[in-house]
């Protein structure tokens, strides 16, 4: 490999840089822990995971059920109640959007722009599965049974 590039050298074709300066470390790194979403569209989307909960949990209410509906109602909990309390963190000068500015500006994602109608679809589109899915095995067991 090493004669390749002494070659590439000698014709020429490629040069020697020096090594750039280093950047000054930064000690301090600035971080917006918002996700950019109003406060209500992670409300809808806790209240469908729950409301899936709800519906499973009264159609087939068991109480052996109880334990793994508690664990799940805990995970959903802190999976949404872990990140809430990370936003308000000392040191985050970030708001979330209020649903006015999110309805105007949408929402800026890594892949460009969304608008607001398209963000909403595809954070809520899951939890809808849900309870609709919830409700479709509810209705399925009640009338087999």
């Amino acid at each position: 490999m090493s004669h390749i590039v002494n070659d590439l050298l000698a014709r020429g074709d490629a040069r020697i840089v020096p090594a750039p300066a280093e950047a000054p470390v930064r000690h301090q790194v600035e971080a917006d822990r918002n996700f950019g979403l109003p406060t209500a569209l992670y409300g809808a989307t806790v209240a469908g995971y729950l409301g899936f909960l709800l519906v499973v949990g009264s159609a087939f209410a068991n109480p052996v059920l109880a334990i793994p509906m508690a664990i799940f109602v805990v995970f959903i909990v802190a999976g949404f109640g872990v990140p809430a309390i990370w936003t308000r963190l000392a040191g985050n000068t970030s708001e979330p959007q209020t649903l006015g500015e999110f309805g105007a500006r949408g929402i800026m994602t890594h892949t460009g722009r969304l608008a607001a109608k398209d963000a909403t679809i595809q954070v809520l589109i899951l939890p809808v599965l849900l309870v609709i899915w919830g409700l479709a095995v509810a209705v399925i067991a009640a009338v087999v049974a």
